[in-house]
């Protein structure tokens, strides 16, 4: 997720889930719904968020327009941290704020158990977002509690100026070329390393296993939710990422302080990359970028598509603004507002209606040497054909799977490595 950020490493699904069906510690039900009261004068909705959404300027525009329904947003800078705050709140059965916003690997847990969040559904936002994104907000009784902020269809940003330096072609479209596959992504990391073996091939042995779990259907649980972490696709991706540790990695743990340095000092070439990595790129580079830095962001995705991220906005049963709240989250998350985010931060939409937006189709990015971000993204969304299954231990595993790549990255054994995940694993069931 990003120090602007949402840490994508989320962790506690277990615990959450246990978070999610414990009783108020005041003895009462805690499926009950707060009785519901207007507004008082002086007092206003309540959101949290966490890192950046992009959410300022819209509120202060719904707050000039709606005085008699003030908004006002309290930030979080980490999910982790925020993730942990409501687990607290929702065991203490109190505290948490009329919306609460919601990493997207978080919503396995809420859907396992959703008796302490609002039924968000309605005919005013149905049929409103790309299926994967509604999908994983509804519990299989039709309950949707969650309204999606944004998606994270992947291309891959890339240094052009180290492209060139390397010998390597450099134009996007003929970047674009060279890595369709996985197995093209890391034969042409062997070619840019060898030219310039001083720079590593991507930015972190994490973010490119997470990126290639999210072409697996099935990483960690299957549909019945039982758990198998011994599959050929996850222990493919652990075999590939741990053989090219050495020779392609930072081995910088992705969010760390190692990681975002090495944006300002050359010291690697590409980054899988969603939209909302294109603030963090920006951020730990410099804007305006250092002299002859330039960032460009490639038309593809190793291996067809794939999706990394995005949230959802929640409304839960303690709320005793229910009706307002959700007033708020439909109009956050309307299509006008989500390109108005796109526009300003590159969080992708996760509205239908957004995606042959002319607007979103023309949009560039001058920061990236005038990429033309909209088409891309919106071709990259259209390219994912797997989304991964979720299940209520998916973040849990995640974060035990991520462990393992680390271990690697300090110098632990890849086969030690791995047994000390399958024990972990077998710890959480």
């Amino acid at each position: 997720m990003r120090p602007t950020t949402r840490n994508r490493l989320a962790v506690g699904a277990a615990a959450a889930t246990l978070a999610l069906t414990a009783a108020c510690s005041s003895g009462g039900d805690p499926a009950a719904s707060s009785e519901q009261e207007a507004l008082a004068e002086g007092e206003a909705l309540t959101i949290t968020t966490f890192g950046e959404f992009g959410y300022d300027e819209l509120i202060a525009e719904w707050n000039e327009a709606n005085p008699d329904l003030q908004v006002e947003q309290t930030k979080v800078s980490q999910w982790d941290d925020w993730k942990n705050e409501i687990n607290t709140k929702l065991q203490a059965g109190s505290g948490l704020p009329d919306l609460v916003a919601v990493e997207g690997d978080f919503m396995p847990a809420l859907v396992a158990a959703p008796d302490r969040w609002v039924d968000m559904s309605s005919s005013d936002v149905e049929g409103r977002w790309l299926d994967f994104k509604e999908e994983a907000a509804t519990t299989p009784d039709g309950e949707l509690l969650g309204y999606a902020t944004d998606a994270g269809p992947e291309a891959i940003c890339y240094r052009a100026d180290l492209f060139e330096e390397a010998g390597l072609p450099s134009e996007r479209d003929e970047v674009a070329e060279l890595m369709t596959t996985w197995e093209d992504y890391y034969a042409l990391g062997e070619r840019f390393t060898q030219a310039s073996p001083d720079v590593a091939w991507y930015d972190s042995s994490g973010s490119v296993a997470q990126a290639m779990l999210n072409q697996v259907e099935f990483p960690f649980q299957q549909a019945d939710d039982t758990v198998d972490v011994e599959n050929a696709e996850l222990m493919e991706v652990f075999d590939t990422v741990s053989a090219n540790s050495d020779a392609l990695s930072t081995q910088a743990a992705q969010w760390s302080d190692d990681w975002s340095a090495g944006f300002t000092r050359d010291g690697f070439a590409t980054v899988p990359c969603p939209g909302w990595m294109r603030s963090n790129i920006r951020d730990n580079t410099g804007d305006p970028a250092p002299d002859g830095v330039e960032w460009d962001i490639a038309d593809v995705f190793p291996g067809g598509g794939g999706n990394w991220g995005g949230s959802f906005l929640t409304v839960p049963t303690t709320s005793p603004h229910q009706e307002e709240a959700m007033e708020f989250a439909t109009w956050l998350t309307a299509p006008e507002q989500q390109m108005k985010i796109f526009t300003t931060l590159g969080n992708f939409p996760s509205q239908v209606d957004t995606l042959q937006d002319e607007e979103l189709l023309s949009a560039t990015d001058e920061y990236f040497n005038d990429a033309p971000v909209g088409e891309i993204f919106s071709a990259r969304a259209e390219a994912i054909d797997v989304q991964p299954y979720q299940g209520p231990l998916y973040s849990d595993i995640l974060t035990k799977f991520q462990d393992a790549i680390v271990r690697v990255d300090q110098g632990t054994a890849p086969d030690d490595s791995w047994q000390t995940f399958l024990s972990e694993v077998e710890a959480l069931q």
